[in-house]
């Protein structure tokens, strides 16, 4: 009998594992972090929100059709942290920008959606890296904690942590890191935070580069790891940066198989919160599904995925996922709809 009712179980679990689909699959608005380089420098005059009350693109569109149309349901929404404070490294939120881009985060969380704040900053303020030799790890804390206090009541809202870290001490980064994560939890916040690693947020290299080792000990202040997720990023073209409309490989036994086995051996999870190709390109609209559908396949360690990017992008941006619109009615770039869209139905 014991034999018999094991056997159910193994079976019921095969089964659940065939059918589990991700949680999240949504895109990025970008706009509130143009004008941000990799040196962490970001030039707010730059800076095109993506609402076409502010001048950009229609975000607020984008974002009811993404939701009611295609049944997405999540927005990464990259923010530079100059904006954010009006260039005072340590200040305040300023009014005035913050404003703006909380105007953003509210229509999102009005679609329904969850939405990812995201300051969009390469772990840099002005090419200086946090903690190690830039802004002290109390600077990097405290907007964070000043974001926690206005949005701790939103269980959708999502803390992005930093986008992309690249060339440094990653051991010393999972110290600025615990040192944000304290400061949210300070607040009584419970949302949901991503852990970005080095290389740029490398999914491929998450385990190489150390970042594995430096993020997995992270901690909320009680001791648990509750709701927080490694962030991850991948893209699929030559060189891996997003900058080209071809793809050359659907990332599933260069990162995402041996990513996933990781996951499971520490029984952690992350979330793809970029990815993306040319939105016409016959290799990317194989490639990225094939990579999706893998994710989706694994969903007991992947959360879902994020795909860059609409906003304030045009329709003719290199990898857009900006839909073309005309006289209210939204049309998906083709690879939004096979593979961002057509692996989360």
């Amino acid at each position: 009998m014991l034999n018999k009712l094991s056997s159910i179980v193994a079976a019921s679990a095969l089964l659940g594992s065939a059918y589990a689909k991700v949680k999240y699959a949504g895109v990025n608005i970008a706009g509130f972090d143009f004008g941000c380089g990799t040196d962490g420098t970001c030039n707010t005059a730059s800076v095109t929100p993506p609402l076409s009350f502010y001048g950009g693109g229609d975000g607020q569109g984008q974002m009811n059709h993404f939701v009611k149309d295609d049944g997405l349901n999540i927005f990464r929404l990259p923010v530079g942290w100059q904006w954010l404070t009006n260039n005072t490294l340590g200040g305040p939120l300023n009014p005035n920008n913050f404003g703006e881009y909380n105007t953003l985060v509210q229509i999102c969380l009005n679609t329904g959606a969850s939405c990812i704040v995201d300051i969009h900053n390469y772990a840099r303020w002005n090419g200086g890296i946090i903690g190690q030799g830039g802004p002290t790890d109390e600077q990097f804390a405290s907007v964070w904690s000043q974001l926690a206090n206005v949005y701790q009541g939103q269980s959708k809202v999502i803390f992005g942590i930093m986008n992309e870290p690249h060339d440094l001490n990653v051991s010393r980064w999972g110290q600025s890191v615990q040192v944000a994560v304290n400061a949210i939890r300070a607040t009584g916040a419970k949302n949901l935070i991503t852990l970005p690693g080095t290389n740029y947020a490398s999914a491929q290299n998450f385990v190489s580069s150390g970042s594995a080792a430096a993020l997995a000990p992270i901690t909320n202040p009680d001791g648990t790891k509750t709701n927080l997720v490694f962030d991850v990023h991948k893209y699929l073209d030559i060189d891996g940066s997003g900058t080209h409309t071809n793809c050359v490989t659907n990332n599933i036994a260069s990162t995402f198989e041996p990513l996933a086995q990781y996951l499971n051996s520490v029984g952690r999870m992350a979330i793809l919160s970029e990815t993306g190709g040319g939105p016409n390109d016959t290799s990317c609209l194989t490639d990225l599904c094939q990579e999706l559908q893998y994710i989706d396949q694994n969903a007991n360690v992947f959360l879902g995925w994020v795909g860059w990017a609409a906003g304030s992008f045009d329709t003719s941006y290199t990898i857009t996922e900006t839909p073309f619109e005309s006289n209210g009615k939204f049309t998906d770039q083709p690879l939004v709809t096979k593979c961002i869209v057509g692996e989360f139905k």
